[in-house]
């Protein structure tokens, strides 16, 4: 396989037809056979950035990725610039419609009120943030190391007059303020924490917690027994995609860390489907945009997000790799459990729930 997407991004060989069709039957052309490449990547590169994880590391690293340009991202992220899987309640709604409904079920699933203050950590350029102090009446602060990102959500939290109860702020998540907050949301950060320093991560979300709040995390991980072609991708996605990305992981091994730093999860879901489909859109607008793509970045660039964003989605749909969303508290004598009995307080993606936000914004006050 490596040698094949090699040659494809150098432009020496191309993919004839529909890619999802060539990806689907990928072992009939491919081999996925662990090559020498793949042993000396792993040990010069891999290995030192998944054992290392500090701060000016991953601050070089996701830098390198997030600031690469925002018109890059929204080739294929569209207008909600959501970098995280959508939730879609049918085949027929847009991009734009399934990052609607899974802002909502984020919200919903945390349970949101008025005036509760909302951490998004991880926020990219600060949709959420925004979404959330909009329809739903808190009091919103979304971290990133991107300063791109940071600028960009900045302003639109000014253009949508916001100001007063949202901010994006240009932070590692190890330097986050020490104050409390009523709910903490995450999606799709947690993999660039890092295996080394997951614990730790998950003991500085429970000090920045309530004892009574809620904690939403979303991430993207690999399947438990691995195949070589899932350390092939994994290789592929740290050399091209997102180096330093270690964290992975299989829910036995994350929820391990969580309970480990205190946690309790209330509710898991698997939401891998809405994530191959959500990457199908991106994979649509990145080739709609193909001329302005390459008439800034070349066609070897163009050449590898085609490649990553068509091989993405179809690993999701087979089940190699995955995205959940799990909700969680503080596993603590005096945590009130009696808040899941109510029908509404366990809100899962498998049934009929209205998916759109308060009518009044959550606080009285009509929103456009």
């Amino acid at each position: 396989m490596e040698r094949f997407y090699e040659a494809y991004f150098a432009g020496d060989i191309d993919i004839p037809g529909d890619i999802y069709a060539f990806l689907n039957d990928r072992d009939s052309y491919v081999k996925n056979t662990l090559t020498r490449e793949h042993f000396r990547w792993a040990i010069t590169k891999f290995v030192p950035e998944a054992t290392i994880h500090s701060k000016s590391q991953d601050e070089r690293i996701v830098r390198e990725h997030y600031d690469r340009g925002d018109d890059f991202f929204g080739w294929f992220l569209g207008e909600r610039m959501v970098y995280t899987s959508a939730f879609f309640e049918n085949r027929g709604q847009s991009l734009e419609q399934g990052q609607d409904n899974k802002m909502n079920l984020v919200c919903k699933k945390l349970q949101l009120q008025p005036g509760e203050r909302l951490l998004d950590i991880g926020c990219g350029w600060g949709t959420l943030t925004r979404h959330a102090a909009k329809h739903y009446g808190v009091d919103a602060t979304g971290v990133t190391i991107s300063e791109n990102q940071t600028a960009f959500g900045n302003k639109r939290i000014a253009d949508w007059d916001l100001s007063d109860r949202a901010r994006i702020l240009c932070k590692d998540y190890r330097d986050i303020p020490k104050q409390k907050y009523d709910k903490i949301v995450s999606l799709e950060m947690v993999e660039h924490v890092g295996v080394k320093n997951l614990v730790s991560f998950y003991e500085q979300v429970g000090d920045l917690l309530t004892d009574e709040g809620l904690f939403l995390l979303q991430w993207t991980g690999l399947r438990r027994g691995i195949r070589a072609e899932d350390f092939i991708w994994i290789m592929f996605m740290g050399k091209y995609i997102f180096p330093g990305a270690d964290a992975s992981l299989s829910p036995s091994a994350m929820l391990r860390a969580m309970e480990k730093a205190g946690w309790e999860s209330h509710s898991m879901e698997n939401v891998s489907t809405h994530y191959a489909w959500t990457i199908r859109h991106w994979h649509d607008n990145w080739l709609s945009n193909r001329e302005a793509v390459t008439a800034a970045y070349g066609d070897r660039w163009f050449r590898i997000w085609h490649f990553f964003l068509a091989w993405s989605s179809i690993i999701a749909q087979q089940g190699n790799a995955a995205c959940f969303q799990v909700v969680l508290n503080k596993n603590i004598n005096s945590y009130d459990r009696t808040r899941w009995i109510e029908k509404k307080a366990t809100i899962l993606g498998d049934r009929e729930t209205d998916l759109n936000p308060p009518a009044n914004g959550g606080n009285g006050r009509a929103w456009a």
